[in-house]
């Protein structure tokens, strides 16, 4: 293999072979190409882009550099979410557990969160005893039993992905789409699953800020996901705002739980409603979105969907009783609400911003070895689209760092808008990719 030629071949815009792409990847994964032969590979394919069969064989060849679960083991069709990521996103708290609950099989393995973005596994530890670091054999008993386990991604995973990652993350190449798209869709394929719907984030709370190249990513990834052997759909979901009220994780574990018992947020319901019914229909255990829907309205009234979440919590070592109870969580010292010094209507948010000033408050990391208060966070009081009066409270804050208060009130302040017109609120669901 000559890497010359491939970046030479790459700049230029020709479509490398199979073997080329495979033989590329390999070599830098396992150490025979160097990080500046790799640094211009990058380079090559941000300013060229890949075709759709160049993309399917980079990912799979990315897949296959680590470990690859076999989920032979779970009876019946698995299906797998994945989110681009967002603020206060806590869907596959609730949805894994509604899906469950209609006949579904949700396998999930899921990270950590950095950065802005917050980690389903840090939410899910946040209840006290919950081990997302069980054994294969319990993973795939839960699931067989209950419809639904929830685990820490295994290191081994798509090691190509880590090293190409690392290497983007200097180079000023993390925003490529057919990078992007290749590195979420290499760990999504390497899980085992045999159906996924992507939940792909849009607006200043989602890595992709605008619809246009969001929708360009959804349809690499979705081509990607097909052309692999795997039914894959996504669904373009608004983060403009934050979903639901709740950021930070034990607020937002307590948010899962009222919403299993019906009581969630409005935005929140429809995004829960939208990801069941589709996880359902695209794995055949519903035959259409309507009857899809009906039996997730169901799982939910009927209470079934919380007993599954309680059972799965109960096998992974959790304190079922902090379900019952939510008022059990630990509570921050320090509790300040943000006041409206004005009447107006919410007109826009900064909801990155945001997201990390419930980082600032101690609920989220900026390195992965970061420890995270499960405590602090954000209870968001008012969204775009809401009249505000002066005096209301526009959020209320959370945290064990009483000094950060005063930062944080002002950082807050700075990251909505209060206008005298009235804005519509973006809706939750914004397209669909099949």
């Amino acid at each position: 293999m000559n890497a010359y030629s491939i970046i030479d071949k790459k700049k230029k815009g020709i479509e490398l072979s199979e073997n080329e792409i495979m033989e590329f990847i390999e070599g830098y994964t396992f150490g025979t190409i160097p990080d500046y032969q790799m640094s211009a590979f990058l380079m090559a394919v941000y300013f060229s882009g890949m075709t759709d069969r160049e993309l399917k064989v980079l990912t799979c060849v990315m897949r296959d550099t680590g470990y690859i679960a076999d989920l032979s083991g779970i009876n019946g069709i698995k299906v797998d979410k994945h989110s681009t990521g967002g603020v206060g996103d806590k869907t596959t708290l609730v949805v894994g557990p509604v899906v469950a609950a209609c006949g579904g099989k949700v396998a999930k393995m899921s990270g950590r969160g950095l950065g802005f973005t917050g980690g389903t596994i840090d939410k899910l530890e946040s209840i006290p005893g919950f081990n997302t670091e069980i054994d294969e054999k319990t993973f795939f008993d839960i699931v067989n039993r209950v419809g639904v386990s929830v685990i820490g991604q295994s290191k081994d995973i798509a090691l190509a992905d880590k090293k190409m990652y690392a290497l983007r993350d200097v180079t000023a190449t993390v925003d490529s789409i057919p990078l992007i798209a290749s590195s979420i869709m290499s760990k999504k394929l390497a899980s085992g699953s045999d159906r996924i719907v992507l939940d792909v984030t849009v607006g200043s709370g989602a890595f992709m800020k605008d619809e246009e190249h969001a929708r360009e990513l959804a349809s690499k990834m979705v081509a990607i996901g097909n052309m692999a052997g795997k039914k894959t759909i996504a669904i373009l979901s608004n983060m403009g705002v934050p979903l639901g009220r709740a950021v930070g994780n034990n607020l937002e574990v307590i948010e899962a739980i009222d919403t299993l018992k019906g009581n969630g947020p409005e935005d929140f319901n429809k995004i829960v409603k939208t990801f069941s019914s589709y996880m359902l229909t695209i794995s055949d255990v519903c035959k259409s979105i309507g009857d899809a829907e009906y039996r997730v309205g169901e799982a939910i009234k009927s209470g079934k969907a919380l007993e599954v979440f309680k059972e799965m919590v109960r096998l992974q070592g959790g304190d079922i009783s902090y379900i019952d109870d939510p008022g059990k969580f630990t509570k921050a010292s320090c509790i300040y609400e943000v006041k409206a010094d004005k009447d107006g209507f919410v007109t826009s948010m900064d909801t990155e911003m945001i997201g990390r000033i419930s980082g600032m408050l101690g609920a989220g990391r900026e390195k992965l070895d970061s420890v995270i208060d499960g405590s602090a966070g954000i209870i968001v009081c008012k969204k775009t689209g809401d009249r505000v009066e002066n005096g209301e409270t526009l959020a209320v804050l959370h945290t064990n760092k009483k000094e950060e208060i005063p930062r944080a009130e002002e950082a807050y302040r700075n990251a909505i808008v209060i206008g005298g017109s009235r804005v519509e609120p973006v809706p939750e669901i914004l397209g669909i990719i099949e």
